[in-house]
């Protein structure tokens, strides 16, 4: 991730990522025989992180304020890291390898709405806000607050 935070994903082979790990590039290539290999483990990750605060949201006492806050602040990531993993997301469009863990946000969302947002196109409204809006929040000078998020969100929900 750090390689494409910083040169962006044509950047990426496995000598540059053994050279960033600090590792010779054989190791790379033994665990991560093509760079497709390598981009799909940076995807997991970073859908690991965010998997790992939606979890927590749905224990919270607000479920959807507390996915407003994950929304409004991710992972607690750089701007550049998070644009990063925006490049990945958008790769899988062209590149079928990424598709499948490029899925499991949407799906996680999803499966997240669904005791809040029982119809399911009022759902699928309500995710491509999360998308629309965690994209708003990477890009903007003024990104929008948790509070302004949570807003949106409750508005949407009907709450």
């Amino acid at each position: 991730m750090r390689v494409i935070e910083s040169a962006g994903i044509a950047a990426v082979s496995q000598r540059v990522v053994a050279r960033e790990a600090g590792v010779p590039p054989s190791a790379v290539t033994y665990y991560f025989p093509a760079v497709d290999d390598l981009l799909v483990a940076a995807l997991a990750a970073c859908n690991d992180a965010y998997l790992r605060g939606l979890d927590a949201c749905t224990g919270d006492i607000d479920p959807i304020a507390a996915l407003a806050r994950l929304v409004a602040d991710g992972t607690g990531a750089s701007p550049a890291y998070v644009a990063a993993e925006y490049e990945l997301f958008l790769l899988a469009a062209r590149r079928p390898e990424l598709r499948m863990e490029a899925a499991r946000w949407p799906a996680a969302v999803d499966t997240f709405l669904t005791p809040h947002v029982p119809d399911p196109v009022t759902r699928a409204g309500v995710a491509a806000a999360v998308d629309g809006l965690l994209l708003r929040c990477v890009v903007e000078a003024d990104p929008p607050s948790p509070g302004e998020v949570h807003e949106v969100l409750a508005r949407l929900i009907g709450n």
